[in-house]
């Protein structure tokens, strides 16, 4: 009789360098709330946790975008962040933001880590080598697990140029299946698990394209599964982003094959006491910065987040501040999905970073009519191709001081109708001065007179708020669906 082993597999995805709880977006009916979720020692208490109930028989498998995306974060270069990554005993990661800083940079933090880094799809372009192994081999609940890992195939892609510098990365398709049989036939393993940070729409596809895969962790495009996708004989889940929420996998294995699975998506709420240890080291972390964070900047009446898909109120702020640094009526920002939502009520300058981590300069450009066309049908197309594997970007890129007619069931290149810049029609041959924030946004291949100017994003948004309330106005650009 082959004996039933117990594995939990516990998933930690898109955490951006969230340490302490904060306010999180969660939809109610038609309203928002903004419960306070997340917190890295209420994460730790929460794996402790598992580990008791099932000793021997958990994994912890990390998507990546861990190291960066706050303050703290930043301004250490992710280095601030590896004692508590470290505390957490994570089994397992693979990668997307960690390479901000470029791969020398990245290879000196993964040096520091005390569990593997995995990237299947991610190739010296020099050598032909992979950059970072492809799979691992974990003994837990008696199994040996099989876990892979696809980092984010758009670093080399949409990603400014130095966080690849020297790399190339694949999607990571045509690689798996031998690595798949390498597993079964030469290491003997139960279980096939990819830790992937492709996205969930490109990881069913996957699913869907490669056999032997039994659970794929998805991460990138903070999806919240409450129950997790099964194509074919694969489970599939993703959850959230921030640390606000922690996916757990409760399997039942005989032999090679799943027999039972339960899931639950776990809010990292108040109700779960914060380890004391790891407090202490978020404490060390956070400590020196809290009071300057801390100040108030001003207040809002609405709550500013990015949550949706073509336009959000968190970016309807930040293109004000940018478009009034740069003198300009038109601006263009990036569609990042990272940045914890800000409640009603006051702003602090930790609500800043947490909009745009990076603080980069406010820059302007010329562009033609022409230019914002394709710029946006690009943006358009990176956001809504049919083809799960097109789907490069975040949201839809954000801009302001334009209204775009468009079809979003259109092919690319055709989506959109009409643009219209202060009320007239955008005319192609006609130059538009614009100012935007990062390459993201306008890049590089677009325009020309690029200016960064003497002001960046932290100290235009602390203006903006010094000048007017946060309010809806008559500048907000919209992408309208006909």
């Amino acid at each position: 009789m082959t004996q039933t082993c117990n594995l939990t597999v516990i998933q930690a995805n898109d955490t951006h360098g969230y340490l302490e709880p904060h306010p999180e977006l969660v939809w109610c009916g038609s309203n928002a709330s903004y419960p306070t979720l997340g917190g890295f020692a209420r994460i730790a208490s929460l794996l402790n946790a598992a580990r008791r109930e099932n000793p021997g028989g958990v994994l912890v498998l990390d998507n990546g975008d861990t190291f960066h995306g706050t303050y703290a974060a930043v301004i250490s270069r992710g280095e601030a962040l590896i004692p508590l990554v470290n505390a957490l005993k994570i089994d397992a990661m693979t990668a997307h933001w960690e390479f901000a800083w470029g791969p020398a940079h990245f290879r000196k933090l993964v040096d520091r880590l005390d569990h593997p880094m995995l990237a299947i799809n991610c190739y010296d372009k020099a050598t032909g080598e992979r950059a970072f192994p492809a799979s691992v081999v974990l003994e837990r609940a008696g199994l040996r697990v099989g876990v892979i890992g696809i980092a984010a195939t758009i670093v080399d892609k949409s990603m400014p140029p130095h966080f690849s510098e020297g790399l190339r990365f694949t999607l990571g398709l045509d690689e798996l299946p031998a690595e798949i049989d390498r597993l079964k036939l030469g290491e003997s393993v139960n279980l096939i698990v990819v830790l992937s940070h492709l996205g969930f729409p490109q990881d069913v596809k996957l699913a869907a394209s490669v056999k032997g895969i039994d659970v794929l962790l998805s991460g990138h495009t903070h999806n919240r599964l409450e129950r997790p996708a099964r194509i074919g004989n694969t489970l599939i889940i993703q959850s959230g982003c921030h640390g606000s929420f922690i996916g757990r996998l409760d399997l039942k294995v005989a032999g090679n094959r799943i027999i039972d699975a339960q899931h639950q998506l776990i809010p990292i709420e108040d109700s779960i006491q914060p380890d004391d240890a790891m407090q202490r080291l978020v404490d060390e972390v956070m400590r020196p910065h809290r009071a300057m964070l801390a100040e108030i900047v001003g207040n809002t009446a609405i709550g500013l987040h990015r949550d949706t898909i073509l336009s959000a109120p968190m970016d309807d702020l930040l293109l004000a501040a940018v478009a009034y640094a740069g003198g300009t009526d038109i601006a263009f920002s990036n569609g990042w999905r990272y940045g914890a939502p800000i409640p009603p009520g006051p702003v602090t300058i930790n609500d800043l970073w947490n909009i745009i981590p990076t603080n980069p300069p406010i820059s302007t450009v010329e562009l033609t009519g022409a230019e914002i066309q394709e710029m946006m049908e690009e943006s358009l197309e990176r956001t809504f191709s049919a083809d799960p594997f097109g789907q490069m970007g975040g949201y839809l890129k954000r801009f302001r001081g334009l209204t775009i007619y468009g079809k979003l069931e259109n092919p690319p290149g055709h989506r959109i109708e009409h643009i219209f810049a202060a009320g007239a029609p955008l005319v192609g041959g006609r130059s538009y001065k614009s100012a935007f924030v990062t390459a993201q946004a306008v890049p590089q291949k677009f325009g020309r007179n690029r200016r960064d100017l003497p002001v960046r994003a932290i100290d235009a948004l602390q203006d903006n708020f010094r000048r007017q309330p946060v309010e809806p106005n008559g500048g907000l650009g919209r992408f309208i669906p006909v």
